[in-house]
């Protein structure tokens, strides 16, 4: 007679967690290189994508008129989980990094770090840049600054700089700690598969984490990475044909300009998939970091040196201010007027942050091997925040100055166009705008090479090194969502990238959710963590022992004293 499902997926969870100290589960169940193609995963993400983008082909108006609508509907009713959620994530991460739960290893008791604090540092660094640094480095302070955020004035420079760190610092990359930690945990510690679904084997067990179940997180974490970096891409290239159109390209115009570059792009992303060149990308990626910080120190050499280093801790001092007014800004805010630009910022971003998190956390999990839990939380959500802090501080700051003096590089309000335009500022603005279109370019094959190895990982059982048809594929189907949230958002193409994207990822913020109680589980079984508890609990005992027999002593010699006195 067996066990039911319950207390089955209870003794394996008991068996994993006791093992860990001394078996040799240091690999996870997938590394070897024969995994198959999870069909059970992957046909039903295939369809839905392949559903929507015959649908936004078709029927550009209808798609497109459906996301403006369903968009409302979320904002309306889900907005507030968002919200609510975003803020959860930080403190919750924070409270298991200084919790018990902070010294425990993600491998073995013993085991050392797999990379070198450098390098791990640097690897995040680069994990830290992107597409939407360099697309709303200057968009995003200056809006703000013109336009006022609910419930302030405009022209507050401190305002504008807060607002922009709460969208990328601390929110973002605690949601890509947990997800990290989550699968680090589940597969450095306890020899899992590199899934989400492993991860939540603590929560529902393993026959349910392996069925249908498990089957349907993995699906909702492909189909949310998929617009998530369609979406980058988007973006990336309505970016990279403002700085075309402004540097005198204006052959190709418009929806023609974007299919064209995605399909450029796309053909040096398959060429980097189909040839497996691990180091071409590795070069590539080191290649972004150091252009990247290259164009950083240009502006900030070039551009109004002094006021960028002021805002450097006024942004901060802000920040920190008014952290918790921001996090409670909802659409009742302002006098109930703040729904609209809550769709097209925070929620935005949450939902953004949401359907990268796959991705990124997988990624830092990969680079975290031998780091304890405490050492992961604090580096991986302060050191890309440091550095959003820094480039948000040259860029936006050098936008917000030009604005003060008269100099604006607003133009016709299109953000895609706004870094061009305070590159054209200052000198050598030729060789910096070459700089912005190349970083642009490389950002969107690593994004999509990257991405794309993931949801093969994803869809192949956790195999760490996905084939490279399956990575190819979604590679492909990636493309073609980028290119049908273009098309079909016409001149208004970004309000579409950005309303899809909340969108898709709305289904995958209860599941992030339900991780972090997977996550407590799991932790609060960990060996070390219930040795070191064992032995508060029998410090305690041996203290109170202690102070009862102190006690009972003491009252000893008081009635002895009190006899002698009596005798006496």
């Amino acid at each position: 007679m067996t066990n039911p499902p319950e207390k089955d997926s209870q003794a394996e969870q008991g068996a994993g967690a006791t093992d860990v100290l001394d078996s040799p589960l240091t690999e996870p169940q997938a590394d070897g290189e024969t995994a198959p193609l999870n069909l059970g995963v992957t046909v039903p993400a295939v369809i839905a994508i392949l559903a929507i983008v015959m649908w936004g082909l078709i029927s550009p108006s209808s798609f497109s008129s459906f996301a403006s609508t369903s968009l409302t509907w979320v904002v309306d009713n889900v907005g507030w989980l968002f919200i609510l959620a975003g803020t959860v994530f930080v403190f919750f991460i924070a409270a298991v990094a200084i919790s018990k739960f902070g010294h425990i290893r993600l491998g073995k008791d013993n085991e050392s770090p797999e990379f070198s604090t450098p390098s791990w540092i640097a690897m995040m660094f680069a994990a830290g840049m992107g597409i939407g640094l360099m697309f709303y480095g200057v968009a995003e302070p200056l809006s703000f600054y013109r336009d006022g955020v609910p419930g302030h004035r405009a022209k507050e420079v401190g305002t504008a700089m807060a607002s922009t760190m709460f969208h990328w610092t601390l929110h973002p990359w605690s949601l890509y700690a947990i997800v990290g930690l989550a699968i680090a945990y589940s597969s450095y510690r306890l020899g899992r598969k590199q899934l989400i679904s492993a991860a939540f084997i603590p929560l529902i067990g393993a026959r349910r984490a392996e069925g249908w179940l498990g089957k349907l997180i993995d699906a909702l974490a492909i189909f949310a990475t998929v617009f998530g970096t369609a979406a980058s891409l988007g973006v990336g290239v309505l970016q990279i044909s403002a700085g075309l159109e402004i540097n005198g390209f204006e052959a190709i115009k418009g929806t023609t300009l974007w299919i064209g570059l995605i399909v450029i792009l796309g053909a040096a992303f398959l060429v980097s998939a189909l040839s497996g060149v691990g180091k071409g990308i590795q070069y590539i990626s080191n290649f972004n970091m150091v252009a990247a910080g290259i164009l950083a120190l240009l502006v900030l050499v070039l551009g109004p040196t002094v006021v960028i280093l002021n805002l450097i801790p006024t942004s901060i001092g802000s920040y920190l201010n008014s952290f918790f007014e921001m996090a409670a800004r909802s659409s009742a805010s302002a006098d109930g007027t703040a729904g609209e630009w809550l769709s097209t910022w925070t929620i935005f971003y949450w939902a953004w942050w949401v359907s990268w998190s796959p991705f990124v956390g997988m990624f830092i999990a990969r680079i975290s091997r031998g780091r304890t839990i405490r050492e992961f939380v604090f580096t991986v959500v302060a050191v890309p925040s440091l550095v959003s802090a820094v480039w948000f501080s040259i860029f936006g700051g050098s936008a917000i100055t030009h604005e003060q003096q008269g100099s604006s590089i607003y133009g016709d309000g299109e953000a895609e166009s706004q870094l061009f335009n305070l590159l054209d500022t200052i000198p050598a603005s030729a060789v910096t705008s070459a700089i912005a279109m190349i970083l642009l370019a490389t950002f969107f094959v690593t994004s999509a090479d990257s991405a794309s190895t993931v949801m093969g990982t994803m869809s192949q059982s956790g195999r760490l090194t996905a084939s490279r048809p399956v990575t190819a594929m979604w590679g492909v189907f990636t493309a073609l969502i980028a290119i049908v949230l273009l098309v079909t958002g016409g001149s208004d193409a970004l309000s579409n990238l950005q309303n899809i994207t909340i969108l898709a990822a709305s289904p995958f913020v209860l599941v992030i959710l339900a991780l972090m109680l997977a996550l407590v589980k799991g932790l609060s079984d960990d060996p070390m963590y219930l040795d070191d508890k064992e032995q508060r609990r029998f410090a305690l005992k041996m203290a109170r022992e202690r102070r009862l027999a102190e006690a009972s002593a003491t009252k000893e010699r008081r009635r002895m004293r009190a006899l002698r006195g009596n005798a006496d």
